[in-house]
């Protein structure tokens, strides 16, 4: 074994960062995490890095909120709250009862009252959830909450919802497909059946796509036109797949004409730097210009999921969006002045509870949060199952290309501790102990590599990513660090080759009938 103590490990550590590939020059926020915003009137994408996919965006006044699709995350729908469109900040979770996997949402507002339409995809510990997906909503009277729980409304095998008040004032909720039903006026039933009314933009078949998908459906009035900006292509695949179109209609009830530039955003090779760029949503900022709102992966670095993009578009002559952002790798104008903080620091003392923020279950089932207490200075974890596939681990975001993690662990009882990086319950990586031995994870199981670590109750526990290269370290004393004796390449571990809709990101668990003590978890950018 190589311990690396100190000065040398820090070292070690800046040696690796600086032979690492060139990147385009971020802000820099909270953990030395990436931001947006350059300080100098520009901003660079992402403006949420990290895995935040299928943005609904919500223009309220001065404000702008908006939420991600949160997949098998417990609390679910972390609202983010802006006034310049770029920097964010998170106001809370407002999902506290999962009923499924989560897909694209909407996010909308009427007669003053806030609505989340929702598609739950059945999860494997439900019986209630009887076809492929089912369409609920929840309800506030402000955007802080109390929401309500969700309310069925009754429409199965459908997903992306997209709300719209139609010029006969009524409600109407458009669906992958594109469907369409009508809503009742309190938003929280439907009226009549689910019909189809638009079937999209055909692309030549020769286009290299994932699948034709047509899904996303957002919409929107701008004076005497109702707008449909969808996305076909599919939302993984090849880097040429996702894409979004527009159509436009006098009426909610069609027909719908297609623009005649379609598509009005799409990558074209997979040189460029953001791929794969889809479900969009118009928005008007905070200076008058509008935008699209949609995701898009990082090329090399597909592992971080779908991150959030910010394109400026403009309206041409005859009244269509037209996309201006050109090379997204580039500095582009700010929508307006910088207003306030980004992001969440990713470090956690465990002095206050950070759930549905900072950290979200995996895939827990109801009532579960029970099982983690925070406070004074230490996350009391419960353990369930028999490893990291089973065990519902405490997972949070990243979006950095390279970073390093570390936390101190306690064990008490038969258990298993560690600390991992998570995609799915079928892959992770990482180190876990119980308090005889160290188990090594690579690629989604216990590798046959024994670490001989020591046999002990406490130890710390440390992760470097370095542009997808792993490196593990555990410590007795959180000062001498031991390297572990493998390390694992990790660039394969996205949607095209996992067929799940996730990112690889930082997680601590606890297995068996005991409990683990985790204190001092600790995240830190590498540049």
């Amino acid at each position: 074994m190589v311990a690396l103590t100190g000065g040398a490990a820090a070292a070690a550590l800046g040696t690796a960062a600086r032979a690492a590939p060139t990147a385009p020059r971020w802000g820099t926020g909270m953990d030395g995490q990436r931001r947006a915003d350059l300080g100098d009137g520009t901003y660079l994408n992402p403006i949420l890095a990290g895995d935040h996919p299928d943005p609904s965006i919500l223009k309220d006044g001065e404000d702008y909120y908006m939420t991600h699709s949160s997949f098998d995350a417990s609390p679910g729908l972390v609202i983010w709250h802006s006034r310049d469109l770029v920097n964010w900040t998170p106001i809370g979770p407002v999902l506290t009862k999962v009923l499924g996997t989560v897909f694209a949402v909407d996010l909308v507002k009427h007669d003053g009252r806030y609505y989340i339409y929702i598609p739950f995809m059945k999860a494997p510990w439900s019986t209630d959830l009887k076809d492929f997906a089912n369409i609920y909503v929840i309800h506030a009277d402000t955007m802080a909450g109390p929401w309500s729980d969700p309310v069925d409304l009754g429409i199965g095998g459908l997903i992306d919802p997209g709300h719209l008040v139609g010029e006969d004032g009524e409600r109407y909720l458009f669906l992958s497909g594109v469907n369409r039903v009508k809503l009742a006026r309190d938003g929280l039933s439907t009226i009549g059946p689910v019909k189809k009314v638009y079937d999209g933009w055909h692309y030549p078949d020769d286009w290299v796509t994932e699948a034709y998908a047509l899904e996303g459906p957002k919409l929107m009035r701008r004076g005497d036109w109702f707008y449909l900006i969808s996305a076909v292509g599919g939302t993984a695949g090849p880097a040429t797949g996702h894409m979004v179109i527009a159509a436009r209609s006098r009426s909610v009830n069609g027909p719908w004409e297609n623009c005649p530039h379609n598509p009005i955003v799409r990558t074209r090779s997979d040189a460029e730097h953001w791929w794969s760029r889809g479900h969009a949503t118009a928005v008007e900022g905070p200076g008058g210009r509008w935008y699209l709102v949609y995701h898009g992966y990082e090329k090399d670095y597909r592992t971080l999921g779908r991150q959030t993009l910010l394109e400026p578009i403009e309206w041409t002559a005859d009244g269509w969006p037209r996309a201006l952002g050109g090379d997204l790798s580039k500095p582009l104008p700010m929508p307006g002045k910088s207003a306030g903080p980004h992001g969440i620091a990713r470090s956690d003392a465990f002095d206050a509870p950070a759930f549905g923020t900072r950290w979200s279950f995996y895939g827990a089932t109801p009532g579960e949060a029970g099982r983690a207490q925070v406070g004074k200075g230490a996350l009391l974890l419960k353990g369930k199952g028999t490893g990291p596939q089973d065990c519902s681990p405490l997972t949070q975001m990243v979006g950095d290309r390279a970073y390093e993690i570390s936390v101190a662990m306690d064990l008490t009882g038969d258990v298993q501790g560690g600390l991992l990086l998570f995609y799915n319950d079928r892959l992770f990586f990482g180190m876990g102990h119980d308090g005889a031995r160290m188990t090594t994870y690579r690629g989604g199981k216990a590798a046959y590599w024994q670490e001989p670590a020591p046999a002990t109750r406490r130890l710390w526990l440390k992760i470097v990513n370095d542009h997808h290269i792993l490196t593990f370290h555990y410590s007795a004393d959180g000062q001498h660090w031991t390297r572990h004796g493998v390390r694992s390449e990790t660039s394969g571990c996205h949607a095209n080759t996992v067929d799940d809709l996730a990112s690889l990101r930082p997680a601590l668990f606890a297995a068996g009938a005991g409990s683990v003590r985790f204190t001092d978890f600790r995240y830190r950018a590498l540049t």
